[in-house]
């Protein structure tokens, strides 16, 4: 009888690996594995929570999972994502444990499930995740505010739902409705290159547009939510309005503004947040300037207060942790500082390209250089856990990713890496609570 103990970390990344090179004994054990989750013989080891005295992990494996069962059964994106969530939720607990993370977290093709209802056109690849079909955008400055609100109860809000209802029945962690923020949204249906036109020369156009898509499409979405799942949590993405692609005044002003207009008056506000704004490092950027040279430049100091106030805004729309994205390129000591403060949880992402097999050229080198930065956040993370206030379950059986997230884990994933992170996990010290 397989049993998914039998592949607690590492051995169940080591047999990922072996699957991933191909070695056909690694695929057959992997169809037993699957098999029996699939069947359900496992979910009484999914119940099973992180433990609450120890630095976790956590990862998104949405792209994992289908790569898994593409080649195990044939699978396809679409079939994966919008039928049996019941297939689609074991598949990614046993992904994770495999993997040996040790905190569930559940998600999706966010992006592309949060416009498609809108009846913008899509692409579904056959082992790939869906997404926007970027030649073939669904408004334009003429006719966005003719949009509505959509039907929730069919398509994918329907598939959605389901999937949670599986989440909350397997695991008993609140459902968490992942979709994209209102400027993610408009990028994906109105262009990313027209709406970046306007952010410069229309902004006006810009903030109403957004305004528009929270309270007509998000807002809505979100009541849907909390009608269904009154325990629930939702997590707005905005990697597209983040301070990298559009500057942190914009960001600012522009994609957490409009966070803020679509959450006012809400009683959920609190159980709402976006944790994915990337690039803090742009605004400790000196602007060029064509004034006289003899003028003082911006000191440290002042370049310091840009990312305050970058922190003091992405903090207003997620109250309930601070996030360390791999692509914010700021020393995890700020982050950590900053957890303290605020007395907020502290969770440091590993981005997808740092574990791109395809984009290591030194191996071994790569291997050193993410032992020690992993030992730097899970020193980080423990020393938050033991200074603040935390419940006395530290938040393992909330629903967003703590503490060393691995933000996608796909098919093209270098495990070896993985192992090497997850080893500074394993080997932490248990959590000393303050007395």
């Amino acid at each position: 009888m397989t049993k998914i103990e039998d592949y607690a970390f590492p051995d169940g990344l080591h047999l990922l690996t072996r699957w991933q090179n191909g070695d056909a004994g690694a695929k057959q054990e992997m169809v037993n594995i699957f098999d029996a989750a699939i069947a359900g013989e496992f979910d009484e080891n999914f119940a099973v929570l992180a433990p609450p005295d120890r630095v976790n992990s956590t990862a998104s494996v949405h792209m994992l999972a289908l790569a898994v069962l593409h080649d195990l059964y044939g699978v396809e994106s679409w079939d994966y994502y919008n039928t049996n969530p019941y297939r689609y939720v074991r598949a990614n607990l046993a992904v994770s444990r495999l993997l040996g993370v040790s905190k569930y977290y559940n998600t999706w093709a966010l992006y592309a499930f949060t416009c498609e209802p809108l009846g913008q056109v899509m692409m579904y690849p056959d082992k790939f995740p869906p997404g926007a079909d970027p030649d073939a955008v669904l408004i334009n400055k003429d006719n966005w505010h003719l949009l509505e609100t959509p039907d929730f109860n069919t398509g994918v809000p329907k598939a959605i739902d389901g999937i949670l209802r599986v989440v909350e029945e397997l695991t008993g962690m609140p459902p968490l409705l992942n979709i994209a923020a209102p400027y993610s949204l408009a990028a994906d249906i109105y262009g990313q290159e027209p709406l970046l036109a306007d952010v410069v020369n229309n902004p006006d156009n810009v903030n109403a547009l957004l305004d528009h898509l929270g309270d007509k499409v998000l807002g809505p979405w979100m009541d849907h939510h909390f009608d269904t799942f009154p325990n629930g949590w939702v997590e707005l993405s905005d990697a597209s309005g983040s301070p990298f692609f559009i500057g942190p005044e914009n960001c600012k002003n522009m994609s957490i503004r409009s966070i803020k207009h679509m959450l006012r008056e809400k009683p959920y506000a609190d159980h709402v947040f976006d944790n994915n704004y990337r690039g803090d490092f742009v605004a400790e950027v000196k602007k060029k300037t064509r004034s006289s040279r003899r003028k003082t430049t911006v000191t440290t100091d002042t370049a310091r207060v840009g990312l305050l106030e970058l922190t003091d805004a992405k903090v207003s729309v997620n109250p309930a942790f601070i996030m360390r994205l791999e692509a914010d390129k700021v020393d995890i000591s700020f982050y950590e500082q900053q957890a303290i403060e605020r007395n907020l949880p502290l969770t440091s992402g590993i981005g997808s390209p740092q574990i791109d097999r395809n984009s290591i050229e030194d191996l071994e080198l790569a291997k050193a250089a993410f032992s020690e930065e992993a030992r730097s956040f899970v020193q980080a993370i423990k020393h938050v856990c033991e200074t603040i206030d935390l419940p006395e379950n530290n938040h393992v059986a909330a629903p967003w990713p703590s503490h060393i997230y691995f933000e996608d884990v796909n098919g093209q994933s270098q495990f070896e890496l993985v192992e090497i992170i997850l080893n500074q996990v394993y080997e932490a010290e248990p959590i000393v609570r303050r007395t």
